[in-house]
């Protein structure tokens, strides 16, 4: 699951992803985590160095945006959601003690409400940053991503056109990357991420966890259009960079439940959960365990997984959502919050998945009209595909229900674990007609 489905994208170099909180209950076999590595160890003596230079100086501006950028990254390696808060809390003090001349603290700021999905707060933060530095390449890229996040899409192809000549920067490609994918060319995004990755892997210092997010980036775009084997070696190769990203192993942990490979899933969903508690894994892992039959084990993980997303910020998850659309849980009260979330996010996925939770209502026609918003920029996702499809053919409209679930198997035949057989039996049941 991406935000909403099943494939978790890591952060774009300064944005990262939000995680687990506390103390949650963990599924048998998810042991718990006893050691860093060296790293890790590193950084957490860096988080003590700058917390005892606050302490001592608590007006330190500089100090307190060092010690919010720490936290940041440590919350990009563990998912952990508190670490996420501290960075909000530390950053915004920081700013409170000197506004100019603190672009780090800025930064941090709005990378950090990214992660919470407060993405109204994170595009204001983001455009304080340009308006300090309009010449900064990496904040007006921030601000295009939280511009795409909100689904201001005219805005965002303005500012994203305003970068094009900054193709090469490593803050700029991805950015690039996904608007060429939300307007149907996934060719071109995968371009531009192998020159990145291609670079990163060239630049002396480069810190391994960027390097395996362009690894990371690249096998979750190959995995979504149904180059499996593409996606295990980039996959693979990020495991080579960071063995022990929870990021690399969850995806890997999907690619294996679309090859019905449940074993394989599971092996891989539990070692990613020994080091974050993230719910599209959770989910993934409840999944192969219903299919092998041990129901018990997957209502284990599912609930692990309601309680993950419960405790995260924020009160909205559409990866939770969509799983609860899927298993026909929830449905009215998903259906409140995806139209409370409209109002300030009117992006394509926000849409998509008000089109399911009205077709899951049983309210097609309204349905369609919502999709006809999730589809506007011409995107090729098999979701999205897919739910057209099965919106088109429950209004009894088999052409354009047959035109959509063709296409979304074309698009990609592993989309899902078991949405593509469905896809294939409603094509067959409209044939027999």
């Amino acid at each position: 699951m991406r935000t909403a489905r099943w494939y978790a994208i890591g952060a774009v170099v300064v944005a990262v992803a939000g995680g687990s909180l506390g103390s949650i209950p963990r599924p048998v076999g998810a042991a718990d985590i006893s050691a860093y590595p060296a790293r890790a160890s590193i950084r957490d003596l860096d988080i003590q160095f700058y917390q005892a230079r606050v302490e001592r100086d608590p007006r330190s501006a500089g100090d307190y945006a060092q010690l919010a950028a720490l936290y940041l990254q440590r919350s990009r390696e563990t998912a952990d959601s508190r670490d996420i808060t501290r960075a909000e809390q530390y950053a915004s003090h920081s700013l409170e003690l000197r506004t100019g001349r603190n672009a780090m603290a800025h930064g941090v700021l709005a990378s950090s409400l990214l992660a919470q999905h407060r993405f109204s707060e994170a595009s204001t933060a983001a455009r304080r940053l340009v308006a300090l530095d309009s010449t900064s390449v990496s904040a007006r890229a921030l601000r295009a991503e939280t511009e795409i996040e909100l689904g201001q899409y005219e805005e965002a192809g303005q500012s994203l056109g305003s970068l094009a000549m900054y193709r090469a920067d490593l803050t700029v490609a991805p950015r690039l990357a996904r608007w060429q994918e939300l307007h149907g060319r996934p060719e071109q995004a995968h371009r531009l991420l192998r020159m990145a990755r291609d670079d990163a892997s060239r630049r002396h210092g480069m810190p391994k966890e960027q390097l395996a997010w362009f690894h990371l980036r690249l096998g979750d775009l190959a995995l979504r259009y149904g180059h499996l084997s593409e996606a295990e070696r980039e996959l693979r190769a990020g495991l080579q960079v960071l063995p022990e990203d929870y990021r690399l192993l969850g995806t890997l942990a999907r690619l294996e439940a679309v090859r019905h490979r449940w074993r394989e899933a599971i092996g891989y969903g539990e070692q990613a959960i020994r080091h974050a508690l993230d719910p599209a894994t959770l989910g993934i892992v409840g999944e192969a365990y219903a299919a092998t039959g041990d129901s018990s084990k997957a209502e284990e993980y599912y609930h692990t997984m309601e309680v993950v997303v419960l405790q995260q910020p924020g009160a909205f998850h559409r990866a939770w959502s969509l799983f609860l659309l899927d298993h026909d849980r929830g449905v009215s009260q998903v259906l409140g919050k995806v139209l409370e979330e409209l109002k300030t996010r009117r992006d394509i996925y926000g849409y998509d998945l008000l089109a399911w939770a009205l077709h899951k209502s049983g309210r097609n026609a309204e349905a369609r009209e919502a999709m006809a918003h999730a589809l506007a920029l011409g995107t090729r996702e098999a979701m999205l595909l897919y739910h057209a499809g099965m919106i088109e053919r429950a209004l009894g409209a088999d052409d354009s229900a047959r035109h959509f679930l063709q296409s979304a198997l074309t698009t990609n035949r592993h989309w899902h674990p078991s949405q593509p057989a469905q896809a294939h039996a409603v094509l067959d049941s409209i044939e027999a007609r």
